[in-house]
């Protein structure tokens, strides 16, 4: 059921950037925040203490490693995790600057797949799998408009366009069952995803917080309405614990 609410919503948020204006940049400013805060306050108060307990002090490796390989991974994202939508403003209109899109959803692709594996997993405390799934969710509304937006600026919306937001908006809920059904049938493969869980870890600790540097003004300002939509963020997240 959450697997199909994530890529329910995932595949409408997408097919609606892919037919209306882009959002204000203000907006998309706020949105990033929020959902930058949520991330990391999930990231910090569920899936690190989840991992340690599982890993012990390895767990430290692995996050450290997840952070340096997000850090790859945006080499061909150019940023779209995070925010970077490679459009300008001209008039009321979204302009392409020679976006280079197969490269984006290259590295988008395996950004997905790696959100679904901590989605598979069996964890201790109850309300952490909720959680995971309403932060991976919160994360992919900016990610997904942007991705819409990028499609119908170099595509259009026509069949292509949409075959490919629902192959993306299904990357990371099929890669959440595949972790589940192999997790539970192979003891070696339950082992691998709870080293996997803590490099998924340590890509959303890179994402929340180059969420933060990017969502601000030119002058990286923390503005009162940016400042709340922190705080709305991490409170979220903190009333999660509520779950256990």
């Amino acid at each position: 059921m959450l697997n199909l609410l994530l890529f329910s919503v995932t595949l409408l948020a997408g097919l609606a950037a892919m037919n209306l204006p882009l959002a204000e940049e203000r907006t998309m400013r706020l949105l990033l925040a929020f959902s930058g805060s949520f991330l990391l306050g999930i990231t910090l108060l569920h899936l690190i203490p989840e991992t340690v307990e599982d890993q012990g002090h390895k767990a430290g490796i692995f996050i450290l490693g997840g952070f340096f390989l997000q850090l790859l991974i945006q080499r061909f994202t150019h940023g779209v995790e995070h925010g970077h939508n490679h459009f300008h403003h001209h008039s009321g209109h979204a302009h392409d600057h020679s976006i280079p899109l197969y490269s984006i959803l290259g590295g988008l692709a395996i950004h997905s797949v790696m959100e679904g594996f901590p989605l598979g997993f069996n964890y201790r405390m109850p309300g952490t799998d909720p959680s995971l799934y309403f932060a991976v969710t919160v994360h992919k509304l900016p990610e997904i408009i942007i991705i819409g937006s990028m499609l119908r600026s170099v595509k259009g919306n026509g069949p292509q366009a949409i075959a490919i937001m629902v192959l993306f908006a299904a990357f990371t809920p099929l890669s959440s069952i595949l972790a589940s059904v192999l997790g539970q049938r192979y003891f070696a493969i339950s082992n691998v995803l709870g080293a996997v869980i803590p490099v998924v870890a340590g890509a959303f600790i890179h994402i929340a917080t180059t969420i933060f540097y990017e969502s601000g003004t030119q002058q990286h300002a923390l503005t009162r309405q940016k400042l709340i939509a922190i705080i709305a963020g991490v409170a979220l997240a903190t009333i999660t614990l509520l779950f256990h």
